[in-house]
């Protein structure tokens, strides 16, 4: 069996892990640099703020304080996430996350009947270890299991726990009520040419026969239409696998024509790509920078170039990427253009376990990849004991334009030594 753990408005409730006076309060999280909501409680959606409203247009419901509204902290969620994760994995027999707030769960051993309890025991070990709340689906297959969630979220008689068996008749009535539309992995294109097959509801997808989805439309649909039946056939992709490229970038938290503050921004953004390279055991052979200005401001001059450099040789040493970068930056910027985004992708990327020995090899270019790899080894290290940023190449200035907005960003409660709560008595202080 298959369990999908979904933590309920993740966001909102991590802030309201450490904030309890959040609790019933309409709270939204908003994106980089403050724009929209990209998270709300079930408050703020009873009134009526839809996701990816502009902040700009809560201005009243936040004068009126009948809101709250937060910027995004994802230090903290993603620390919040590994938690979670941790616990999932200590009553389960592996963990497979799919995204920050939802991961699947596997249950080999468990007999049937014991699945709900055990479900219903870990979506109280959660609670109780994380404060996060969580709904938990299970099923026979991933697609099942995605549906199963979707009902222990949305009927309160769940409970947060829902076990779909496929052949009962639960299961089959389950399948009814879901329009074809809210199955995983069925588009918005794909809902308009089933219907013409009267294929409306997840059951009726269920009946079909197997064969003849995939004549008709694809192998990816033929293996949702088995899932539907009970039949496991889609696997996810090893959260370990390598990336093909590694990209950095971000809004700015102002428009800025500073040449010095946008190459403190790209050496920022091409250190972190060399940390996530060295992180999947790679090297690159080319390091992609690229500048925008703000295409919603005509009034404005318009220009978004970009550039790629080679490097000489593959590697994952930060110094070698920041040169590529640095020139990279020579080459496309231009002065009295106000830039709004910037960013480095790592591109053409290689196992560093399989790099191939050259010709041209010394024992001097040897010796200088050691210190390299000791050098990186020893940063890594460092800044994962420390804190992200302890060591790095260079400082940014504190106040510069491309640091993302964040006013409402509460503290990063579980990660910053320095932004710990301080217990007085009679008060809860910073």
């Amino acid at each position: 069996m298959i369990g999908l753990i979904d933590c309920n408005n993740f966001y909102v409730s991590c802030e309201r892990a450490f904030r309890p006076d959040l609790d019933g309060v309409p709270v939204g999280v908003l994106s980089n640099n403050d724009g929209c909501v990209i998270a709300r409680s079930n408050e703020l959606k009873a009134l009526g703020v839809e996701m990816g409203t502009p902040a700009f247009e809560l201005k009243q419901l936040l004068r009126q304080r009948r809101i709250v509204l937060l910027s995004s902290n994802y230090e903290l969620y993603g620390d919040m996430s590994s938690r979670v994760q941790r616990v999932l994995e200590e009553f389960s027999a592996g963990v497979e996350p799919y995204s920050i707030d939802e991961m699947f769960v596997r249950f080999d051993g468990f007999a049937p009947e014991q699945m709900h309890d055990h479900a219903q025991e870990l979506f109280t070990k959660v609670r109780r270890f994380t404060h996060i709340p969580v709904s938990v689906g299970i099923a026979p297959t991933r697609t099942l299991a995605k549906l199963a969630n979707r009902m222990a979220k949305k009927v309160p008689l769940y409970g947060g726990v829902c076990v779909m068996r496929p052949g009962t008749e639960e299961c089959e009535a389950l399948l009814k009520q879901v329009a074809i539309g809210d199955v995983w992995g069925v588009g918005r294109r794909l809902v308009e040419r089933l219907a013409l097959l009267g294929l409306h509801s997840a059951r009726d997808l269920a009946q079909a026969d197997a064969k003849q989805i995939r004549r008709r439309f694809s192998v990816t649909l033929e293996r949702t239409c088995l899932e539907l039946k009970g039949i496991p056939c889609i696997e996810m992709n090893d959260p370990g696998d390598a990336r093909q490229r590694i990209m950095t970038s971000r809004s700015f938290g102002r428009l800025t024509d500073d040449r010095q503050q946008i190459h403190q921004a790209i050496r920022q953004f091409a250190q972190r790509s060399a940390e996530k390279l060295r992180a999947q055991d790679s090297l690159t052979r080319a390091v992609y920078v690229f500048l925008k200005t703000n295409r919603h401001r005509p009034d404005l001059p318009q220009y978004s170039p970009s550039a790629i450099v080679e490097l000489p040789s593959p590697s994952d040493d930060s110094r070698a990427i920041l040169h590529a970068a640095s020139q990279a930056l020579d080459a496309i910027y231009r002065p009295r253009y106000r830039f709004m985004k910037a960013g480095v992708m790592l591109v053409d990327l290689i196992d560093a376990n399989r790099e191939q020995l050259s010709l041209l090899d010394t024992p001097q270019s040897q010796a200088e990849s050691a210190r390299s790899e000791q050098l990186m080894s020893a940063l890594d290290q460092l800044n994962q004991r420390m804190g992200k940023g302890t060591v790095t190449f260079g400082r940014a200035d504190a106040g510069a334009a491309w640091h993302l907005r964040c006013a409402n960003r509460t503290p990063r409660w579980t990660t910053r030594w320095d932004e710990l709560p301080v217990v007085r008595p009679g008060r809860l202080r910073r």
